[in-house]
């Protein structure tokens, strides 16, 4: 069994594709606003939001515990919609030697995609791929969606 890994969801984001980007890009304390069931609160430590080598810190809950992990931010490419976020510190670092968060918004036939991508690579082989994470990412997604379409 290989240590890496990559897990990829494609959700459709009837909100529109730029809100959730902009909203994770500039304005990712609010979605401890939005979701405060999955996310209990997003701080910045070190720079700007929206800004590359910022370093953002997240509280979450996870299979009914709150768990953590502090992020820098790696890449931004604003023509694919695209963010990239290394952990560096927190709970998935007990699990995985390396974890990198993409997120990025994909327009097929009409339909906007926010696209996660989460490449890792486990500590041991007995460590399992981080399938409740992407679950989590999921519901959150879906979350800011029904929150920004029920907005008048």
């Amino acid at each position: 069994m290989g240590l890496h890994g990559k897990l990829v969801a494609a959700i459709e984001f009837k909100a529109g594709g730029d809100v959730f980007h902009e909203l994770l890009r500039h304005k990712p304390h609010q979605i401890s606003t939005i979701t405060p069931e999955l996310i209990k609160g997003c701080d910045l430590h070190e720079g700007e939001f929206g800004h590359v080598g910022s370093i953002i810190c997240w509280d979450y809950i996870l299979d009914g515990k709150v768990k953590k992990a502090k992020e820098v931010i790696q890449l931004i490419d604003e023509e694919k919609k695209l963010i990239q976020l290394k952990v560096i510190e927190g709970d998935l670092l007990e699990l995985y030697k390396d974890f990198v968060f993409t997120s990025h918004i994909e327009t097929k036939d009409g339909i906007d995609l926010v696209t996660s991508t989460f490449e890792y690579e486990m500590v041991n082989e007995d460590v399992e791929h981080p399938f409740s994470t992407l679950s989590l990412v999921v519901d959150v997604i879906k979350a800011v969606e029904t929150h920004h379409l029920a907005q008048p």
